[in-house]
């Protein structure tokens, strides 16, 4: 099945995620969630991590940025607004903001400049009915969880049946299927052997039953286990011959951005492997070799 093409927009210009385009590595660093210094330094509104992570992520091939600012007690609306501002005296690739909360949605999106992806909503009705009408009346694509009020199953077919659920509301709300990415969630394989397999089964599925783009919190697969830039690189070659076309991880680690540069190649998506070269010449010259 030929699927949608999901294009996202930014002041540089646009990127297209579809299966006859390149991987998209959305960069997942600007995020608070278990990084002390970047909690202080947004807490006291110092951006200077946010900034060099935003810079170091597109260099590294990162062509879209997931910006989260979700800190406990704080005013997230305002803090996630000033990451986007940073964020933009830097890079001008399109961007992801990540938050459940609509008024910080209704903060920062508007400072995105472009065409942004929305992540995440749910199959939860409280979900769609708070998050959908403002994809729509922002023109955003959006990520969808594939797991509904009764939490994640590890069952591919009940994460189909969310999915689902999320496809037809979006419908309902005048979202374009191009504009729907389904999650189909990536739990620790540390904690579920069929952690990737159950994820693997349900890309298969929603790509041939919905027929929507498909992206994943690819580093959740490692969590708990050693040396997890190698896991996270091989989950990510296999997720992408599986039919995944973008997913929210860390340029930065070199395992990752090899293994995505290396599949690119392998499926035809870099014509005589202008991008594998080209960054084995930077590294290279990096050495200074």
């Amino acid at each position: 099945m030929s699927l949608p093409r999901t294009r996202l927009e930014g002041p540089g210009g646009e990127v297209v995620i579809a299966d006859d385009e390149p991987f998209v590595l959305i960069g997942e660093r600007i995020n608070p969630t278990g990084r002390r210094r970047l909690t202080e330094e947004l807490i006291a509104g110092d951006m200077t991590t946010v900034r060099d992570d935003a810079r170091r992520q597109v260099e590294a091939g990162a062509r879209v940025l997931d910006l989260n600012a979700g800190i406990p007690g704080f005013d997230e609306p305002a803090m996630l607004a000033a990451v986007v501002r940073a964020v933009r005296e830097v890079v001008d690739v399109p961007l992801c903001i990540d938050s459940s909360t609509p008024e910080a949605l209704e903060a920062a999106v508007p400072l995105a400049e472009g065409k942004v992806l929305i992540n995440s909503v749910t199959a939860e009705e409280r979900s769609l009915e708070r998050l959908l009408p403002l994809v729509a009346r922002f023109g955003a694509a959006v990520i969808g969880m594939a797991n509904d009020e009764q939490g994640i199953s590890m069952d591919p077919e009940r994460r189909l049946a969310a999915a689902r659920r999320i496809v037809e509301a979006a419908a309902d709300h005048g979202i374009d299927r191009a504009d729907v990415i389904i999650d189909p969630l990536t739990m620790p394989v540390g904690a579920a052997s069929d952690a990737a397999t159950s994820l693997l089964a349900t890309v298969r599925l929603v790509r041939e039953e919905l027929g929507v783009n498909v992206s994943c919190g690819a580093s959740n697969v490692s969590f708990g286990m050693p040396a997890r830039p190698e896991i996270d690189a091989a989950f990510l070659a296999i997720a992408i011959a599986a039919g995944m076309n973008a997913a929210i991880a860390n340029p930065l680690h070199r395992e990752v951005r090899k293994a995505v540069l290396a599949t690119d190649v392998l499926l035809g998506r870099d014509p005589a492997g202008a991008r594998w070269i080209a960054d084995h010449r930077a590294e290279a010259a990096a050495r200074g070799g």
